[in-house]
């Protein structure tokens, strides 16, 4: 049976473990944004970088490699976090880019534009009456918050979202916490992105210890991707399964 969040080992009592594979390598790390370095909070806009642990991210980045996977839009999260000196991947690593203008967008979620342009216009006429719900539209995605939704109203969001989804089948609905999104169906998330990013970066060799920490079930992507190679480290908020190796509480 695998793992869960709640069987893991805390990251914190097992640091020289991660120091004996460590050892003689060179360390690349990824990090998710929301819920992993900033907490989760009611809307997404209001979710700020905590200066002190920009801080401990750019004494990280002048060691070694740093990127930030996030399910945000490439602008919005290089917005957020504000370091020039670190490599993004943004919308779930459809958008990747980095220092000197470096700069990848995957070519075959552009052709998944007009049919999340037709989603989101149906999520508005669905939703738009429903207290509390958000429906954020991003360049490669649609998401669907309801967070703030009181507890009556989450079964017509769900209907909505799944009728939404059912009429474009070439689109598919991810969960995260309190949020529904529309992603391109297509083999590309965090984990691929994590992966090019390793290439790109001539990284992908055993002499590399690549270290992801992230949060929410999209962040499982990238652990799977990394299995034995790295190390998964995941924020615990609820008992779920997980392909992380460790642990931490925030």
């Amino acid at each position: 049976m695998p793992l869960t969040t709640a069987d893991l080992p805390s990251a914190l009592e097992r640091l020289d473990q991660i120091r004996q594979r460590a050892a003689g390598k060179q360390l690349a790390v990824f990090l998710d944004y929301d819920g992993t370095l900033t907490p989760i909070v009611q809307r997404p806009e209001l979710a700020v970088f905590p200066k002190a642990v920009k801080e401990i991210v750019q004494r990280i980045a002048r060691r070694v490699k740093v990127a930030i996977l996030s399910g945000r839009d490439l602008d919005d999260v290089r917005r957020l976090v504000g370091m020039e000196n670190i490599f993004y991947a943004g919308s779930h690593g459809f958008e990747i880019a980095g220092p000197g203008g470096w700069h990848l967008e995957a070519r075959q979620a552009t052709e998944f534009v007009p049919s999340l342009d037709r989603a989101e216009q149906a999520l508005h006429e669905y939703l738009d009456r429903v207290a509390g719900v958000l429906v954020e539209r991003k360049r490669f995605s649609v998401a669907v918050h309801y967070r703030l939704v009181k507890p009556g109203d989450l079964a017509r969001v769900k209907r909505a979202v799944e009728k939404t989804i059912a009429a474009h089948p070439d689109l598919r609905l991810t969960a995260g916490k309190k949020v529904y999104e529309l992603r391109p169906a297509c083999d590309w998330h965090k984990g691929k992105a994590l992966l090019w990013l390793l290439d790109a970066l001539e990284l992908n060799s055993p002499s590399t210890l690549p270290i992801f920490i992230g949060d929410d079930i999209t962040d499982e992507d990238a652990f799977e991707a990394l299995d034995d190679r790295g190390i998964g480290v995941v924020v615990r908020s609820k008992v779920r399964p997980t392909a992380a190796i460790y642990a931490l509480e925030d």
